[in-house]
């Protein structure tokens, strides 16, 4: 079964409740390393995609044209530095997305690497940096290296899921090296970031909304 536009859509409205859940406990990540506004800031950039899919996307079939329009109302949306990294990500996926309504596993790995090289070098962040890409990066190679060796795309993406996990974990121990939280020093030892758990919190949804669909 392949992955269609109304479960791009549907992973979309997953994220949205997804980091409504959890925009209390980012907030207060952040608030150990920086303003303390991430949850918010999410919550903002997800909602305003939200209102997108009820109304302008309800009836799009162009998987391109609905990353295209995530990725624009979250840049419009939210005013920080998540904006144009998130915007990034959805823009250089969409073009991978182009003009299909179904998506192999083939397509979906093109966009997930789309989508994290975007972020990547937008932001110039790379891991050990105490960023979204400690989490981003190391399932994106697990992505590639699984789906490489099986073709089977929810095994492949089960396992980045987990390695951006272990990535998300490691953030407690590094150093901040961008932004706010790099005035801190060792004192951002201990805490984990919370862009890298917003990351993994938008990886894992995915990895429900495929088994939910039964993608292979």
């Amino acid at each position: 079964m392949n992955f269609t536009a109304e479960d791009l859509k549907t992973f979309l409205k997953n994220v949205v409740d997804v980091i409504e859940e959890n925009k209390e406990y980012l907030s207060e990540l952040d608030r150990k390393l920086g303003d303390g506004d991430h949850g918010v800031t999410m919550s903002i950039g997800w909602q305003a995609i939200n209102e997108k899919l009820n109304n302008d996307l309800e009836a799009e079939k162009d998987c391109g044209k609905i990353c295209v329009t995530a990725g624009r109302t979250f840049l419009s949306a939210v005013g920080s530095s998540v904006g144009p990294l998130y915007a990034t990500g959805f823009l250089r996926g969409a073009k991978v997305l182009q003009n299909k309504s179904e998506l192999t596993g083939e397509d979906l790995k093109d966009f997930w690497a789309a989508f994290i090289e975007g972020i990547k070098q937008r932001g110039k962040a790379e891991v050990g940096d105490k960023t979204m890409v400690d989490t981003l990066q190391p399932a994106l190679e697990s992505l590639k290296s699984h789906f490489n060796q099986t073709s089977d795309f929810a095994q492949a993406f089960s396992e980045a899921v987990s390695a951006g996990e272990k990535g998300m974990e490691s953030t407690k121990d590094l150093l901040s090296k961008k932004g706010r939280s790099s005035r801190l020093g060792e004192r951002a030892l201990g805490n984990q970031d919370p862009g890298a758990t917003s990351a993994f919190l938008i990886l894992s949804t995915f990895l429900a909304t495929v088994h939910s669909a039964q993608v292979v």
